[in-house]
């Protein structure tokens, strides 16, 4: 009788170690197939060149807003990369042109009204390189922004239809539809 009761602990043990085994290697296959693993190893230049773009959309759209409304338009603009629905690159995103009803539209509107301009050197420029570097390298984010892909300023109406999530200083943000 004991040696079948030594049999039985013996063979659940031998089961579960398998069962175990098998759900490392299915997680690990997981994350295989995760964007993280699959990144591509980027340069010193491209990484910088990409903290100049987010420091310029920081800049030109909330330059005077407080420190959480910089960070929520670094957020968007990262959350649009990683969506799957805009391009992957941040530089692609901030300078995102389409074309609606006959009309060029940029997806931030400092860049069709102002074109690739060079931000002064300033206070506001140095916060908003400092807020792209936190974001960027430090993956701070803001836990209620989470799924916000647009924004406006509130004194605008451009009549979205979307789901809203919070205002942070003069800007509305929202999520996408569901």
């Amino acid at each position: 009788m004991n040696t079948a009761i030594n049999w039985i602990v013996r063979l659940l043990a031998i089961y579960l170690l398998v069962q175990g085994l098998m759900y490392i290697i299915n997680s690990k296959n997981e994350y295989l197939k995760t964007k993280e693993y699959n990144a591509k190893y980027i340069t010193m230049a491209e990484r910088e060149k990409q903290l100049t773009c987010l420091a310029k959309n920081i800049y030109f759209e909330a330059a005077r807003e407080p420190f959480e409304g910089k960070v929520a338009v670094a957020q968007v603009t990262i959350n649009r990369t990683n969506s799957g629905k805009f391009p992957e690159d941040i530089c692609d995103v901030v300078f995102q042109k389409t074309k609606v009803a006959d009309r060029i539209v940029c997806q931030f509107t400092w860049y069709c009204e102002r074109g690739p301009k060079i931000p002064n050197k300033d206070s506001e420029y140095v916060e908003s390189l400092e807020v792209a570097k936190k974001v960027l390298l430090e993956n701070f984010r803001l836990p209620s922004l989470t799924h916000a892909m647009y924004y406006h300023a509130d004194y605008v109406n451009p009549n979205w239809k979307l789901p809203r999530i919070t205002k942070i200083g003069r800007h509305i943000f929202y999520g996408e539809r569901v």
